[in-house]
């Protein structure tokens, strides 16, 4: 690790709370200190030691077409030459709406924000003023942002805190949220649709909606069991309940339509953040006219001086219209290279005896957990069988040997339109040379 690095980290736990401006990429998270970098381009990272890694963490899944594509960086250079945002009605705003609106199959309005975390409080805040009911469900390990009512059961705890699956406990995840902004919020585990069920019969009269991540991705990657969501769908159809999925993650990312693509699905409200920028910060509400208008002066408010700011909007525009052109050739890379590279982690993890190790993905988002688990399917199976101190541990080794991955297991790797077959090549090397000197 280099010295430069380490001489700018202890300068920021001086100044900075864990030493950063978010616990996951800071010392607390990255040992012995985090790699300071100076420059990225395509999928590589350049640290101010001139070291150079393959980025997979990719910002958290922000950026599909890779650090510093030339169509978003030119996108951005007009947009700040020109004014970089005026908090007035621009152009570009309509266009990227118009496309969000031909790309998800159950948008027909959109408003933009600016994190995944304020689009889920707006989505939530909706649901609650379309349908004048209060209650909320969330599940255990989806994480929507850090609003008051929406972290609960987020963070990774012993299992044998979390109650019984029937009758969950919410664990709250901060100090400073008062009882009375979670009274409201159902706790359930994931992908057991009979407790579903069963609160729904007591209970569904009262909710407002069924939140959900259409794949689980803030515990790795998780992906749904056979017809769970669409039953979800159906249940929330039959109580008069909204379905708000959650594509913060998967959104513009997994495929063109995203998880409603993917499996089929019809959301009554929808989100993205992350990609949907392309390293800016972007997010946007979506859904039918009917419940979108009620966002609509005097109704449900949500109000922003940096709502659609001018330089994300025309830099996750141009990236957007990048991944789709040719007929979606962008989001084909994306999978073929995300796929190629868990085929080839499963093969070095096959080769070897020393680890047991488990690779999940869906699309172009992959983790991999050591655990001796076939398949991990919920929160409860994280928090029991994956060993993170162990995945922690590997992470910051695997930096050594020139791969960038994020050491907190509950995050996830994804593929960029600046990775190709070369990089997946070298990636899985590293991986395997990683795993002969890693106890």
């Amino acid at each position: 690790m280099g010295q430069i690095s380490q001489g700018l980290s202890e300068r920021a736990e001086k100044v900075l709370v864990d030493g950063g401006n978010s616990a996951s990429r800071g010392p607390r998270v990255f040992k012995p200190y985090p790699p300071y970098i100076a420059r990225a381009e395509g999928c590589r990272l350049y640290d101010v030691d001139g070291e150079s890694y393959i980025d997979w963490m990719n910002a958290f899944g922000a950026l599909s077409t890779g650090h510093a594509h030339p169509v978003v960086v030119e996108a951005a250079s007009r947009a700040v030459a020109t004014g970089a945002h005026y908090a007035a009605a621009i152009p570009e705003e309509i266009e990227y709406a118009e496309l969000i609106v031909d790309m998800v199959p159950v948008a027909e309005k959109v408003r933009f924000a600016n994190s995944g975390t304020e689009a889920c409080m707006a989505a939530i805040r909706l649901a609650r003023g379309h349908t004048g009911r209060k209650k909320i469900v969330k599940f255990e390990g989806h994480y929507h942002g850090w609003a008051d009512s929406l972290l609960l059961t987020t963070n990774p705890q012993p299992v044998t805190t979390l109650g019984h699956e029937n009758s969950p406990v919410g664990i709250v995840d901060s100090s400073g949220i008062p009882q009375g902004a979670i009274e409201d919020t159902i706790v359930l585990p994931w992908n057991n649709i009979e407790v579903l069920e069963r609160v729904f019969r007591d209970r569904g009269h009262e909710i407002a909606c069924v939140a959900t991540e259409g794949v689980m991705a803030n515990i790795g990657v998780i992906h749904p069991k056979d017809g769970y969501l669409q039953r979800m769908q159906e249940l929330c159809r039959e109580y008069d309940a909204l379905l708000y999925l959650d594509e913060t993650v998967t959104g513009f990312r997994v495929a063109p339509g995203g998880c409603i693509e993917m499996y089929g699905l019809e959301p009554d409200i929808v989100t993205y953040g992350k990609a949907i920028g392309h390293g800016f910060p972007l997010a946007a509400i979506c859904a039918r006219a009917e419940l979108m208008d009620g966002f609509g002066w005097g109704k449900v408010m949500h109000f922003g001086t940096f709502n659609a700011h001018r330089v994300g909007v025309t830099a996750g525009l141009a990236g957007t219209k990048t991944l789709a052109a040719n007929g979606n050739a962008g989001f084909r890379h994306l999978t073929e290279i995300g796929q190629a590279t868990v085929r080839g982690i499963t093969e070095v993890v096959a080769s070897q005896n020393r680890h047991q190790i488990l690779c999940q993905s869906v699309g172009s988002l992959f983790q991999f957990y050591f655990t001796d688990l076939p398949e991990i399917t919920d929160f409860r199976d994280y928090c029991a069988y994956a060993d993170s101190a162990k995945f922690a541990r590997f992470a910051n080794h695997l930096r050594d040997f020139g791969v960038y991955i994020s050491p907190s297991n509950t995050l996830h790797n994804c593929s960029t339109l600046g990775h190709s077959d070369q990089e997946v090549e070298v990636t899985v090397k590293a991986f395997a040379e990683a795993l002969k000197t890693f106890e």
